[in-house]
């Protein structure tokens, strides 16, 4: 792997992912690169030898890289890619600004996309994953996106091009989104503000968030995300079938599904990507003895296991 373009940006040859990711573990990447703008990372793919593996990785928040890191040039976006704009009722926000922040600065214009602000991690992962809760997706917000195909071509996508599912899309293999444009519902600033606060507060009060997770585990079975609302029921919500199993605080070495919210997986210190993954599938395997129901990883699991010694 020495033929790689030479790239404005930083290029940086077997980088441990480890420190980029919430959950702090994994290997290295074969090469990590950060592209200065959209043409440098254009040009960078366009001359990239086609064999060569391309993993697009935003700030590592609902991400597992196994111990024996990644056999890609993995992509990460910086600050050239984290401007927000707002016209009118639209926002556009590069792929590295964080959805927090886009929430916030959507609040201040008075737009409404106050769902972006308890999600974690950046714009680009909540396209690509159809991020959501309070029963707002962002299909549901969505405008278009850019992305940069495999072959270094920029182009605009549609929701039809990504087809929108509960936690999925379709971006083909290699595609790097840059930046993503969504119209809100107009708002009072105030009134938005105070809505995210109550928000943040019920996360904080019900969720771990001073632990180091990969924000929800598994995929609720139901197919939706909480609604907030009163009416919520909880029968075929991941926490809820992972509690009837008895796996609420379970531990494998230094992983454990967290005893506040069983649906989160937990790096209690010095955990292996193999001990949380391995954790996961013990609560997959127990759920579905215990009810029939086959929990999907909402959680991103890459790379290769660690070799054996």
């Amino acid at each position: 792997m020495t033929n790689l373009p030479t790239p404005r940006g930083k290029l940086t040859p077997n980088r441990s992912l480890a420190d980029l990711t919430w959950l702090r573990v994994g290997g290295p990447a074969d090469w990590l690169f950060q592209p200065a703008d959209v043409e440098d990372l254009a040009g960078f793919l366009k001359h990239l030898p086609e064999d060569i593996a391309v993993f697009p990785m935003g700030v590592g928040s609902n991400l597992i890289v196994r111990d024996g890191g990644i056999r890609a040039v993995v992509i990460r976006m910086g600050r050239g890619f984290n401007h927000i704009e707002i016209t009118g009722n639209r926002v556009t926000a590069g792929v590295a600004a964080l959805d927090a922040h886009v929430a916030r600065k959507a609040a201040e214009a008075g737009v409404d996309l106050t769902f972006l602000r308890t999600i974690p991690g950046a714009i680009g992962g909540a396209v690509r994953m159809n991020a959501g809760c309070y029963g707002t997706y962002v299909a549901d917000v969505f405008i278009k996106a850019r992305a940069v195909t495999r072959s270094g071509e920029i182009v605009t996508l549609d929701a039809d091009d990504l087809n929108f599912r509960y936690r999925q899309t379709d971006l083909p293999e290699g595609w790097v989104i840059v930046e993503a444009t969504f119209e809100g519902p107009a708002g009072d600033a105030q009134e938005l503000a105070d809505r995210m606060a109550a928000q943040l507060k019920k996360r904080d009060e019900t969720q771990p968030t001073k632990d180091r997770t990969a924000g929800s585990t598994f995929r609720n079975p139901a197919g939706f995300s909480s609604t907030g609302l009163d009416d919520d029921t909880h029968e075929l919500k991941a926490w809820k079938v992972i509690d009837d199993a008895g796996m609420r605080g379970a531990t494998l070495g230094g992983a454990q599904m967290s005893a506040k919210h069983s649906n989160f997986l937990v790096n209690t210190g010095g955990a292996t990507a193999q001990e949380l993954e391995s954790l996961g599938e013990k609560v997959r395997k127990k759920v579905f003895q215990n009810s029939g129901i086959e929990l999907q990883w909402e959680i991103m699991r890459v790379g290769e296991p660690a070799p054996t010694k």
